[in-house]
């Protein structure tokens, strides 16, 4: 059965030398976030970076609108904010939407300062506006921004000599004092167990843990997210015993192409900040009917006008028309989609593109303050693995980033003076033990396969009761199967996201169930009224069976 050994006689880890086994700040995942951490802490001790794909593959390196935040004398900060609490559906924590959106123009600076390629015009950055803003005050690199800052921020970790990157490492789980069965002190991350390509598991201790895994879009079938996002570290987190909060509030981005026999792609909102029009395949704006603002309108309306519509006419997609913003302007300002579009034998500056709403961002989180604070000592989590309060009931466009970038950088702030925390006790070695090869993995594909589906039919867009029953009932029969696959046959990374979003998907549903009205990006026809009230859903670990 792979488990740590007894805790009463711990076996030290000895890795092989190109595995190192302890450092000051250990950092999983390689989006906006873990980047800045790593970054910001390399000053401070030893860090170490892992990925379990290669770096660039995160929800950061495929974000193409910008991030806002940076105020021009038209603009206020006071105005960001309350837009950010209008999209936020009443839920968001005000200080916390302050405490950020106070950051966002410090943080742009300190982007053009390390060189991220902000679009600039005579002289001065170029913003643009999305959906949800009443100014133009996001800071963009053409329509790949989270590339070009993820590829600046990548450039000066690995030029770093402090930071040690690992990519292609799984993190199998936490390590902790409780599940080490030591209850009489708080409880406190030691490190974490990586399965590297090689299937050889070790460990790396560390005085500081910082979750940066981000979301979980790869839990329904259409998803603007790439593979990686399986929510390992909110996941990890539960079982360490951290409370999550919020997690019934999946953002659908509105527009992802339709393409139903091959990859869907993004198509930024700041194509609709633009002038791009939503149509039915009779041309009409249909936006209109919900909101006076039509596709300018935050993204939850949006997504359940195209889901109505949908469902109403019976047709696979609706469709985005930017015919009428010209080719010089398309080619200008959204060179990548284009490209990509017309590779796939569309063209955006001739024919309305067929969109589809799909999950895109996980408002929810784990429970944490705005520097990533976790109940669980030596452990922090920071970007869309957090919930801070900040995005409320549906996040508000090209927030995230920012979230991202003024997360870390408050992390960073807050551990690098933490000079209390010290290694508690050794870590057990890896035991394999008692473990058989498996005769085939298709049990893998079929669980992941069911777990999708029935997310994208009872826990979507538009929720009911009954639905979120049923999907509950569902997925029991799942869990049991892959708890059995995973304690008896050797580990891999297929396995380990299914396992994680296997309980991503029982969080989210269990959060659901417990909000009995339509708030944000959850609404369910059983209590279509918001109620006065506005509160956190919060769940928690129960005792110690972490």
């Amino acid at each position: 059965m792979p488990m740590p050994s007894t805790p009463s006689q711990p076996t030290a880890q000895y890795p092989t030398p190109q595995h190192p086994s302890r450092c000051d700040y250990l950092i999983i995942g390689s989006g906006a976030a873990g980047l800045m951490a790593a970054h910001r802490l390399a000053e401070y001790g030893s860090v170490i970076l892992v990925n379990k794909s290669d770096f660039p593959d995160s929800n950061t390196f495929q974000a193409q609108g910008g991030i806002a935040g940076f105020i021009t004398k038209e603009d206020s900060i006071n105005s960001h904010i309350e837009d950010t609490i209008q999209a936020g559906a009443g839920l968001c924590h005000e200080e916390v939407v302050a405490e950020m959106v106070d950051r966002g123009h410090d943080m742009v600076e300190d982007l053009l300062n390390l060189g991220t390629p902000f679009d600039m015009h005579d002289g001065a950055l170029h913003l643009t506006r999305e959906g949800g803003h009443s100014h133009r005050r996001i800071a963009h690199v053409q329509d790949s921004t989270g590339k070009a800052i993820g590829e600046t921020l990548l450039k000066h970790v690995q030029q770093n000599p402090n930071i040690t990157c690992l990519q292609r490492h799984m993190a199998v789980d936490l390590i902790t004092t409780y599940k080490l069965g030591v209850f009489h002190q708080k409880n406190q991350c030691l490190g974490v167990y990586l399965l590297p390509e090689d299937g050889k598991i070790f460990s790396i201790a560390a005085k500081h843990v910082i979750l940066a895994t981000g979301g979980a879009g790869k839990v329904y079938m259409y998803t603007s997210n790439p593979h990686a996002a399986t929510g390992d570290g909110i996941a990890m987190a539960w079982r360490a015993g951290c409370p999550v909060m919020n997690l019934e509030f999946m953002q659908f981005h509105p527009t992802c192409l339709y393409n139903p026999s091959g990859s869907t792609m993004l198509l930024t909102e700041a194509l609709r900040g633009e002038g791009a029009h939503l149509i039915d395949k009779h041309g009409r704006r249909f936006t209109f009917d919900d909101d006076e603002r039509g596709e300018l309108a935050p993204r939850d309306i949006v997504a359940r006008a195209i889901d109505r519509e949908i469902k109403r006419t019976g047709e696979d997609c609706m469709y985005l028309d930017v015919t009428h913003l010209g080719v010089d302007k398309i080619n200008t300002q959204f060179p990548n989609i284009q490209r990509r579009l017309l590779a796939m034998g569309l063209d955006m500056s001739k024919q309305p593109i067929p969109i589809v709403p799909a999950a895109h961002y996980m408002c929810g989180g784990v429970k944490t303050d705005v520097s990533g604070t976790t109940v669980v000592t030596g452990l922090s989590v920071i970007g869309e693995a957090a919930c801070t309060g900040l995005h409320g009931a549906n996040r508000l466009a090209s927030n995230s980033l920012l979230e991202c970038l003024v997360m870390a950088d408050k992390c960073a702030e807050r551990i690098a003076k933490d000079k209390k925390v010290t290694l508690a006790m050794p870590i057990p070695a890896w035991d394999s033990s008692g473990v058989v090869p498996e005769e085939e993995r298709v049990q893998i594909k079929q669980n992941w396969d069911e777990i999708r589906a029935i997310m994208s039919n009872y826990v979507g867009i538009v929720r009911t009761s009954e639905r979120l029953r049923r999907a509950r009932r569902r997925l029991f029969l799942i869990h049991e199967e892959i708890a059995t696959y995973y304690w008896q046959h050797p580990l891999s990374r297929n396995l380990l996201e299914l396992r994680n979003l296997a309980l991503l998907a029982d969080l989210m549903i269990r959060s659901a169930q417990q909000r009995q009205e339509s708030r944000g990006l959850h609404y369910t026809t059983d209590y279509p009224s918001t109620s006065n009230s506005a509160k956190d859903t919060i769940l928690l670990p129960q005792g110690h069976n972490l």
